[in-house]
């Protein structure tokens, strides 16, 4: 069966722009990185990334929807959340000051990973992350080969 079985994996869920869908896309990540040493710091990247969708986009609107893709490979792992636009402005890191309640969320998830881009226009917006190599599982290690025991016979 390992022929039929890809090293590269996308997936890609599509939530309507609920609130209680930030707490379903954070499990959802952790139960497809399970068993990754990045799992946690996916979700909470993940968590960041649909909630700025929801809050700076039209995707928290009745109507509105939010679309999250993870993509892994033996050396990395990819998210990116893209929204449905609407919102005033393009994704961006923000200079908080030290009082201010918001404006932390993206220079975090840009801290945990190894980079960070923002594409798209006033139709949607995608933020990609891409977590660094380290905190990724390492090349899976092809099986050694048994060899059947050999009996002396008497």
């Amino acid at each position: 069966m390992d022929e039929y079985t890809s090293r590269r994996r996308i997936w890609e869920l599509t939530c309507p722009g609920l609130p209680e869908e930030v707490g379903r896309v954070r499990r959802w990540t952790r139960d497809v990185l399970g068993d990754s040493r990045c799992a946690e710091e996916a979700a909470l990247i993940v968590s960041e990334l649909s909630t700025n969708a929801l809050l700076h986009s039209a995707s928290g609107t009745a109507s509105g929807s939010m679309r999250i893709s993870l993509f892994r490979t033996s050396g990395s792992v990819v998210l990116a959340v893209t929204d449905v636009g609407g919102g005033r402005t393009k994704p961006h890191e923000v200079a908080a000051a030290e009082g201010d309640a918001h404006g932390r969320g993206l220079t975090l998830v840009s801290a945990l990973g190894r980079r960070m881009e923002v594409s798209g226009d006033d139709e949607g917006y995608t933020v990609m992350v891409e977590l660094d190599p380290g905190m990724a599982e390492p090349e899976p290690q092809p099986a050694a080969s048994v060899r059947p025991s050999t009996r002396e016979r008497h």
